[in-house]
Formats: C-alpha cells, structure tokens, sequence
C-alpha cells in the first residue's frame, strides 16, 4: 500500500495548516461598508446652514465616516474664486478615504430658448472641468430655467440630454437627468426615463430623489424597473404625513426613517434592480442646519445605515 497522501487528504491537511496559521482579525471601516449593499454620501445642502467652506465640509465628510460627498457647483466656484486649487482638492478628497460621485448644478440645458441653451452649455464645460480636475464622476441635469413650462417637448429634452450626455464624453464627467417633483416637467419618473431612454447614448442615467417622487406623484413602484446601470445616485431624506403632498416644500424634508417614506419597497426595488451605488443624504431642514454640523451629518449617516438594515431583514 502506497504511503503517499491521497490528493484528498492533502488538501484538508493544507486547508487546517492554514487555518491554524491565519489568526482572524476584525474587519476594518472599509471592509464593513464593502459588505453593505449601497454606499454613502454626504450631499452638502445637509450642512450648508452652517455656511462651511468645501474643505471643511470634505473633513466632516470624513470624519463622520461618509464614503463620499456630494459639493453643490456654487462651492466649488467658491473655492476657485478664492485662489483653491482643484487638484490638490483632489488630493485631499482621496487622501481622506472619500470619493465625489456627483455635484449639484443648475445650468439651463433643457430650455427652448437657443441662446440660453448655448450660454448652458458653455456653463456646464466650466463646472465639467472642475469637476474632472477634482476627480468628480457625475453632474446633476435637472430641468432648471424650464420648471414652470408644462408644454415641453420630451423628445426636445431628450435631444437635448444627448448633447450634454455628449460633451461629457469629452469632458469625462456624466450629466445625470434629474427629477424635480415640483417642476412641471421631468416631474415623474416615467418622464425622466423616457428622456434618457430616447437619447440612445450608452452613459444616460437618472438622478433619483425620495422627496422628489413623492412630490411629483410617481410613488416608488417604478424604481424596480431601473437596472443598476441607469442610477448610480439615489438622492435620500424622508418627509412627514402633514403637511400633505400638494403643500410640502424641500424645507420639510426629514432624516430618513423619520417620516412616511416607504424605505423598504424604494431600497428593495432599487436593489433588486442591481442598484449598488450611492445613498446621498440631501436635506435642506432648517432646524438641523441650526445643529452642530458634524452632528448632523452622523446622524444622518446613522439613519441611513438603519433603514438599510430594516430594508435588508426579511
């Protein structure tokens, strides 16, 4: 009889050596936040009542425990103004851990006027440029200049979203067609999906928000037709039972968790979607920006990490 091992016996010896030599060791903060099924960000209206600067804002973004931060164009403008340095910005973004996957602007991309069409686009090649020496992904293309026209033509919105989704390419930062609940176009869902659908350009994307699909009367149902693929942002808060839908304003917005919104149909459908992407925590709640700022943005943190959880039990 053969005194060699068999290939059986050892792979299990060499699978127990193993196990013996590798001492287990605690998960790390990124490790954790890799195991989640979305990531976080801070959007900076959460904060802005306490009229920080952006540097400021990106070491509370860090220090909070936030995997990425979501600036408003106007700061980072800001900070050009004043002499700042976007690269070394940069730098500073990634030396602390935390990535920019959007930033808020508000040029007027989707309106019929020609001229302010052109002077948009030339807007958005600036803020395109910062945000790509600061190594930002995306931008917000909301329906700004155009939010009291009713008879806009989506098939012109969706021309139009092709051009901007276009001078990205150049640019290499996305333009992501936003919700505006209150507007009364791209005011539902199905209007902002048909846009991005028309445009036929392989990067088109929706900017999703929990306040802005009550608002506008598309409810969540609809996220679950969504693939991973066509929202890497979900805008979150939450919003109380009154003042009811036709009055309340962003003013209202709460934590999430701490309201009506139906967290756990809007984060299963967006899950089941294939949605891996970022929670963005964007609120405009004037009684928090009257609180410590860092305060805030933990806990914010804290209730998003909890209505995740409660969305993935079961």
């Amino acid at each position: 009889m053969s005194t060699d091992p068999s290939r059986r016996e050892w792979l299990s010896t060499t699978v127990a050596v193993g196990a013996g030599l590798a001492a287990p060791r605690p998960a790390t903060a990124k490790e954790k936040g890799d195991r989640e099924p979305f990531r976080y960000c801070l959007n900076t209206s959460t904060i802005r009542g306490q009229k920080r600067k952006l540097v400021e804002e990106i070491e509370l973004a860090a220090r909070a425990g936030y995997q990425a931060i979501e600036p408003w164009l106007f700061e980072i403008e800001q900070h050009v103004k004043a002499g700042g340095n976007l690269k070394d910005l940069g730098k500073r973004l990634r030396d602390r851990g935390l990535e920019m996957p959007s930033a808020i602007g508000f040029a007027e991309w989707i309106v019929d006027d020609k001229d302010r069409r052109k002077k948009a686009m030339e807007q958005l090649k600036q803020e395109m440029d910062w945000l790509s020496q600061l190594g930002g992904l995306r931008i917000a293309a909301p329906p700004a200049g155009a939010t009291n026209q009713a008879d806009l033509s989506l098939s012109r919105v969706a021309e139009r979203y092709r051009a901007l989704l276009e001078l990205g390419d150049r640019m290499g930062v996305v333009p992501q067609v936003e919700l505006w609940g209150f507007s009364k176009c791209l005011s539902r869902l199905g209007e902002v999906a048909f846009v991005a659908l028309e445009t036929r350009h392989p990067k088109a994307c929706i900017l999703p928000d929990v306040f802005h699909l009550y608002k506008g009367g598309s409810g969540f149902a609809g996220l679950h037709l969504l693939s991973g693929a066509a929202v890497h942002v979900l805008h979150v808060n939450d919003y109380p039972a009154d003042p009811p839908q036709a009055i309340v304003t962003d003013a209202h917005r709460l934590y999430p968790g701490d309201g009506v919104a139906p967290y756990k149909e809007i984060l299963r459908n967006l899950r089941d979607g294939g949605f891996r992407g970022f929670l963005s925590l964007e609120l405009f709640n004037r009684d928090y920006w009257m609180q410590d700022a860092l305060q805030v943005a933990r806990a914010g943190l804290d209730k998003m990490r909890a209505v995740v959880k409660n969305a993935s039990a079961g």
